[in-house]
């Protein structure tokens, strides 16, 4: 296949070269052609509507990347339309790693696995920006109210969406969902999970070439 075709192709210049070189390039043809679209279609945007966790993997403008997992109750990412939907940011620990990541660099590539019902993924890649709470609200009136207390949404992010394919189910486990108390909105370190890996008392390394 001609360099001129590959940009035609849905994702990047990279994994096209790559799949002729290792002779993949039909297999991931059909694929494309069949299982990757530029907007969420019924049954993606209805699954996305229940699910209850995703992770969100975004890089600076350096392309220093970062991976974070965010969740809330089911629908907690709002499907405004095929090509839009949002999600809430809870107060968290004030890094505001995945926003300023946002700030340089709009692309964020999102992932919803099932682990429990279906037992199946979705990745969304777009373009997301920040949006405050209540411009989100009077710009999207129907938007959910958390009703839980210490579980409000401070701000938004809201994506574009320009890539939604399947992530096939054969090495997702099935897991069973059990009881947990959560504390919203607490600063109590022990309730938040403690220095679980001991790293308050490990000292960073200081040389460029560790």
């Amino acid at each position: 296949m001609e360099r001129s075709q590959l940009v035609h192709l849905p994702g990047s210049a990279g994994e096209h070269v790559l799949q002729q070189q290792y002779g993949t390039n039909e297999r991931a043809e059909r694929f494309y052609e069949q299982q990757v679209l530029d907007h969420l279609n019924p049954r993606m945007r209805e699954f996305v509507g229940r699910q209850e966790m995703m992770f969100v993997a975004t890089a600076d403008a350096q392309g220093e990347c970062d991976n974070t997992f965010r969740a809330g109750p089911p629908g907690f990412v709002y499907v405004i339309s095929e090509k839009w939907l949002a999600w809430p940011e809870y107060r968290g620990n004030g890094v505001m790693a995945s926003l300023g990541n946002i700030s340089e660099n709009a692309h964020v590539g999102l992932l919803f696995v099932d682990f429990v019902r279906d037992v199946i993924g979705l990745h969304v890649n777009g373009r997301a920006k920040i949006v405050e709470d209540d411009v989100m609200r009077s710009d999207v009136p129907h938007l959910p109210i958390d009703p839980v207390p210490g579980r409000r949404a401070e701000r938004w992010v809201l994506v574009r969406v320009e890539e939604a394919y399947i992530h096939c189910s054969k090495h997702i486990p099935r897991l069973t969902k059990a009881p947990q108390g959560r504390a919203w909105g607490t600063d109590d370190a022990k309730r938040k999970g403690g220095d679980f890996f001991a790293a308050k008392g490990t000292p960073r390394s200081r040389s460029p070439l560790d």
